[in-house]
């Protein structure tokens, strides 16, 4: 698709992605007329309302757009009119800016038009000039329209051309103050810019909406000065013209050319445009990918194609996410453009985890076989432990597609997932069964037994598309049956009260959780005891119950007196004795002596 580009700076919105150009068949030209001058409108001075600035841009733009395409109008010296023809247009080197040229004249007159019509408050001869300006940009989207026409373009670019050639047409009659003649080229102009936004995507509608909202004062002005009868009818006279008739099946082209020009998706009821090239090359390429895993010979080569899968689906959601992350102009993004982003990206997301699924289905699959032969798988042999964690992984898939974004309000989404949920957790509580059962757990056993049967009574009672999953689940009610008589023999054998002679003398090995050091007087044949872990003694030992020891306070002894055995010891003479001759030098000299 061919776009503006900007004049006061270096940034230039190119042709469209080369790989779009090169899935459009040759001979037809494409062009997004509404887009592109809204885009060049609004950022070359009509946002603020410079109808001069945009008049040189266009100017300016012409002038580089004529230089690329070798449609010089004569040289420094001498002017030769070129003009854009249909022979350049089927020309084998012909581009689609080539119909820019026509498309920028019409947009530098009417852009002169609305700045004489500012001028012309205070100067009113300024209103004839007015009026020539409109008239040149009406004949150049006249131009612009037999070239469309010529079949050199696709369905929506006629559309478009018309509508645009239509618009204009109803501007210079409203300015000649021809009211009806007004209304009926505004009124085709809305019609076509209708049925344009209800063919397109979400993401593609809000230039046309903007557009048709545009023509409303227009046309309730021309209501006004005709009379409310005439301007009362609706375009059922257009009907007549056969108007409509060719609408339609323009509408109809454009929707089959888009299919090889831009992929889109509709998924939930809602159709998006991809424009990131990784998602789009991985859509066109999924379908390949799925008839590959259906043509697939094994399970190990299924298994392989769906893990390829997943690993492109994992780049196009990056590539999702990088766009939304380094483009300025996603960030800045209306609601309707955001929730089209959304809704891509939880598309991508469903099928991530649709086609893990299906992989994990392909691993149960692969294990239930190797089970059945009792051959290893992977060099160990499969246990129902394994198959019950790879039902848990199935169920932590399909949590994870209850929470994608945009689908919380979705009723009938969630109805089909929980349906198949309940399927998922019927197989994984028929698997925990057997875990338990082979753990002598019977009573649990029963009871999961029983859950896997409700769970799986009621994804049959429900709708379930998929029918090797309807298959699987009425194997399984049959399984269910027969383990749930062997579980309860098994119960009623462990739980026999034989007597004791009669039990132990039998022959049949009695498993007890008793160890050995608490039953040293009864004789019974413990498979166990021959094993790697015996049921010896229980280690660590159980914590026993023990008289706590009394604490004993001595208080008696702060008030019992006791003798004074000093004279006994000696203590006392010892002391004066010391004090002899020593003291008496001490207490002549003056040191010593006690103060």
């Amino acid at each position: 698709m061919v776009v503006a580009e900007s004049v006061g700076t270096d940034v230039k919105q190119l042709t469209g992605d080369e790989n779009k150009q090169e899935s459009k068949p040759p001979s037809l030209l494409s062009l997004e007329i509404f887009r592109i001058t809204k885009d060049a409108q609004q950022q070359h001075g009509l946002r603020h309302g410079d109808y001069q600035r945009y008049r040189g841009y266009c100017s300016r733009r012409l002038r580089r757009m004529r230089k690329v395409l070798k449609l010089p109008q004569g040289d420094r010296r001498h002017y030769r009119r070129r003009d854009v023809t249909a022979a350049h247009l089927t020309a084998a080197n012909a581009e689609n800016r080539l119909l820019c040229v026509p498309l920028l004249q019409a947009e530098r007159a009417w852009a002169h038009a609305m700045q004489l019509r500012q001028e012309a408050n205070t100067e009113p001869r300024k209103k004839f000039h007015l009026v020539a300006r409109l008239r040149k940009a009406y004949a150049h989207a006249q131009t612009l329209l037999q070239l469309c026409e010529s079949g050199a373009c696709d369905a929506r670019t006629q559309l478009e051309a018309g509508a645009y050639a239509a618009w204009l047409g109803g501007v210079l009659l409203l300015e000649l103050q021809q009211w009806r003649a007004a209304a009926d080229s505004l009124q085709r102009a809305q019609l076509v810019l209708e049925n344009l936004s209800a063919a397109l995507p979400d993401d593609e509608r809000h230039v046309y909406r903007q557009k048709v909202e545009e023509l409303k004062p227009s046309l309730r002005y021309c209501a006004y000065n005709i009379g409310d009868q005439s301007a009362a009818g609706d375009l059922a006279a257009m009907r007549g013209q056969g108007l409509i008739e060719n609408l339609d099946t323009l509408m109809a082209q454009a929707k089959e050319s888009r299919s090889g020009i831009m992929h889109e998706i509709e998924w939930r009821g809602r159709r998006v445009t991809v424009r990131p090239e990784k998602v789009r090359l991985f859509l066109i390429a999924l379908q390949d990918y799925d008839k590959s895993v259906e043509g697939a010979q094994s399970v190990e080569a299924k298994i392989e194609i769906l893990e390829n899968i997943l690993m492109d689906c994992k780049d196009a959601i990056s590539s999702i996410r990088e766009d939304v992350k380094n483009d300025p102009k996603l960030k800045s993004t209306t609601e309707a453009q955001a929730s089209s982003i959304c809704h891509l990206f939880t598309y991508l997301m469903y099928i991530r985890l649709k086609r893990t699924v299906h992989r994990n289905n392909l691993l149960v699959q692969q294990a239930e076989e190797a089970r059945k032969r009792n051959a290893p798988l992977d060099g160990k042999k499969v246990r129902p432990q394994d198959l019950t964690r790879l039902y848990e992984i199935i169920l932590q898939n399909y949590a994870e597609l209850q929470m994608l974004p945009g689908l919380d309000g979705d009723a009938a989404y969630q109805r089909e997932v929980e349906t198949e949920m309940k399927a998922y957790r019927a197989f994984r509580c028929y698997y925990i069964a057997q875990v338990l059962t082979a753990l002598r757990r019977f009573r649990e056993a029963l009871a999961m037994l029983e859950r896997s049967s409700g769970y799986a009574a009621e994804s049959l009672a429900s709708e379930l598309d998929d029918k090797r999953l309807l298959a699987k689940l009425e194997n399984l009610r049959g399984e269910i049956e027969s383990c749930k008589f062997e579980v309860h023999a098994d119960s009623v054998l462990e739980d026999d009260d034989e007597d004791e002679e009669g039990r132990y003398t039998s022959g049949r090995p009695y498993k007890d959780k008793k160890p050995l050091a608490e039953r040293l007087d009864e004789y019974r044949e413990d498979t166990l005891a021959l094993t790697k872990n015996p049921n010896v003694y229980k280690l660590p030992p159980a914590m026993e119950a023990v008289p706590c020891k009394p604490l004993f306070f001595d208080l008696a002894c702060n008030f019992i007196e006791f003798p004074n055995l000093e004279d006994k010891t000696g203590a006392a003479g010892g002391k004066k004795q010391a004090a002899g001759i020593t003291g008496l030098v001490k207490g002549f000299l003056g040191w010593g002596s006690e103060k």
